[in-house]
């Protein structure tokens, strides 16, 4: 009957926990337009939904981006962070419930023949020794809290939205992760194939310059010629020193992307003549994709957390319960220690009001209010540097095949030109200025046909991953 009694009162605690102090959350309205800005009609998928082994079509820079995803040590960081977040939610939710713990002890004494008369007051019989044992055996809980104003509730609500923030962060690593590899691996190739113009390059003007002093020798060529032969060599052969370097560079901050040394055999000598992604993706008009952007998500995730800040600093206010019981048995013999009547029990409640405390909790409840308020900050401040970075690259895409064109064009112009200026320098129509003129037009015209046609396809890659692309 008195176990009956206990596990009652236990059970009518746990009914009791059902006030919950935190505000209702409400997402807030999206702070930018409705509709993306130069979006294609009749998209029905997102870019979200494209599995990044799809999208990136070139195979060796699907094998670095796989590297990558195995080796990065910014991308192990964020896992590490999911797995500190999810061991600090289980801890939080196992405050919830009762720990629950049995001890188990022996007690043997002795009491000395002065203890004995000081006890009974009378001579006792030395004979007779006087030694009790005890032993005892208790299964209970200690001070767990009564959630009855959800302090608790809230506290692990927090850990398991801060969790979920933790894994949305690193979704976020990854995709970033992903289109940094992608970015450095196209770059990469676009300075490759750069720096193979400058050599080309290079070797036409030492061949020049050294036609040049030959006509100076023989007297059909001016020292004016010769100097002008020169300036040009020295100008490319300064750039291609300049861009060696960078290929060095760019092939450094690919190592560190990977996370190992790149395979040569992965790296590109210039670039993919296709694209290295599909040539068209997927948007939709709707500025809810940016929704499906794990950076969105994880800030969203705060701004939950923050939200239940609240109700764990309203909960301070209030009473907390907490309660001590135990189920036992008492026996002054081992053999007897589970016998029938030998058992016990106890219940002690205990309740704990703030009444002076300063100011502490009104000043955790303002903190968490203003944490809140800084989290729909951040929340809303993501959404529109969303909306910013996919309308700067769909206005981009919009305009890139025009700039292409016209870039291709200007090459080919530029490559003519230098083949009739040379052909009439020969036959003394002009002169040699207007040769080194139009080798210098030619290639600034190939350098930057090259930078445009990276401009191309690094545009893809970044609307990829302002869309929320690399997570599948």
């Amino acid at each position: 009957m008195r176990y009956n009694t206990l596990f009652s009162a236990i059970a009518l605690t746990l009914a009791l926990g059902g006030c919950d102090l935190a505000p209702k959350y409400v997402r807030p309205n999206m702070p930018v337009p409705r509709s993306l800005p130069n979006a294609e009609p009749g998209d029905q998928s997102t870019a979200a939904d494209v599995a990044w082994r799809n999208f990136f079509v070139d195979p060796n820079l699907q094998q670095l981006i796989a590297l990558s995803l195995a080796n990065n040590r910014d991308l192990r960081i964020a896992v590490a962070n999911v797995a500190q977040n999810r061991a600090q939610f289980a801890g939080r939710k196992a405050d919830l419930l009762p720990t629950v713990s049995g001890t188990g002890s022996a007690t043997y004494q002795k009491e000395s023949e002065s203890q004995i008369t000081a006890l009974t007051g009378a001579q006792a019989n030395a004979a007779i020794p006087r030694q009790s044992n005890s032993y005892q055996a208790n299964l209970g809980i200690s001070s767990w809290e009564i959630d009855l104003f959800g302090r608790l509730r809230n506290q692990t609500k927090q850990a398991f939205e801060t969790y979920l923030a933790s894994e949305d962060a690193r979704n976020a690593a990854q995709v970033l992760l992903i289109s940094e590899v992608a970015r450095d691996y196209l770059t990469l190739a676009a300075d490759t194939e750069a720096l193979a113009i400058a050599e080309t390059t290079v070797k036409s003007d030492q061949a020049t310059l050294d036609l040049t002093t030959t006509l100076m020798r023989i007297g059909t060529a001016s020292e004016i010629d010769v100097r002008q032969a020169r300036s040009s060599y020295d100008s490319t052969s300064a750039d291609l020193a300049r861009r060696t370097a960078i290929v060095a560079q760019d092939r450094d901050a690919l190592q560190l992307l990977v996370g190992a040394q790149p395979p040569a055999s992965l790296l590109p000598a210039s670039l993919p003549a296709s694209g290295a992604t599909l040539p068209r993706l997927p948007v939709g008009l709707s500025s809810d994709v940016l929704l499906r952007r794990p950076d969105i998500a994880e800030a969203e995730h705060k701004l939950r957390a923050a939200n239940a800040d609240i109700g764990a600093a309203r909960a301070a206010f209030f009473p907390q319960i907490s309660l001590t019981a135990a189920l036992g048995t008492y026996s002054t013999a081992l053999s007897g220690l589970f016998a029938g009547g030998n058992g016990t029990w106890k219940v002690a409640p205990q309740a704990t009001l703030p009444i002076f405390d300063f100011g502490k909790n009104d000043a955790n409840l303002r903190y968490s209010k203003a944490s809140r308020d800084l989290a729909v900050a951040e929340y809303e401040k993501a959404i529109q540097t969303a909306f910013k970075e996919v309308a700067d690259a769909l206005a981009q895409r919009a305009t890139i095949d025009r700039q292409l064109a016209a870039q291709t064009s200007l090459a080919d112009n530029a490559a003519a030109t230098l083949r009739l200026t040379e052909l009439r320098y020969r036959t003394g129509v002009d002169r040699f200025l207007s040769v080194l003129d139009a080798q210098r037009t030619l290639y600034s015209a190939q350098q930057n046909l090259v930078t445009t046609r990276l401009i191309e396809q690094t545009n893809m890659v970044e609307l990829y991953r302002s869309l929320g692309g690399g997570l599948r």
